[in-house]
């Protein structure tokens, strides 16, 4: 059974071991926009401080941790580039699956899925959106069965209430 838990702070270890994992690392690291392991490690780090904007999630199958998703407001990032969405009642979206033996199981629609109903029963949430890179095809394929759609920037995906 698919879940989540807010992160704790001695999941951070965990988190950084699945960062570097290649599969995980050829999309987290962004060398065009200057993204590294390193920034996003950092991020965690502060998810109690200045990131408490975002709510990280450590997934769980059968109680075991097997990933990290997270989401947060929109109009809370000031740093990311969202083209047309309207960013009032907007979520953004992050997931990975850290543990390599459940990739390719269909557990990656089933954590957006279970996020997207997560974020649905707050108030106010009218759309979801993930910008994901346009080679993820993994990725992609997830979202489009999970009912997102493709807006014009090419990489953003969105999917409403």
């Amino acid at each position: 059974m698919l879940d989540f838990r807010l992160l704790n702070d001695s999941d951070i270890p965990l988190v950084e071991i699945w960062l570097n994992e290649e599969h995980v690392k050829r999309w987290y690291e962004i060398p065009d926009l200057g993204i590294t392991i390193n920034d996003w490690l950092s991020e965690l780090k502060e998810h109690k401080g200045e990131f408490q904007w975002i709510t990280y999630l450590i997934v769980l199958w059968q109680d075991r941790p097997i990933g990290l998703c997270l989401y947060y407001k929109c109009e809370d990032s000031s740093d990311e580039d969202f083209g047309t969405l309207p960013l009032t009642d907007s979520y953004g979206i992050d997931y990975l699956i850290g543990e390599k033996s459940y990739l390719g199981k269909g557990l990656g629609k089933e954590i957006i899925t279970l996020l997207v109903d997560r974020i649905f029963s707050l108030p106010y949430a009218q759309r979801v959106t993930a910008d994901i890179d346009k080679n993820n095809k993994v990725s992609e394929k997830a979202l489009l069965s999970c009912g997102f759609k493709l807006l014009d920037t090419g990489s953003r995906y969105v999917i409403y209430k």
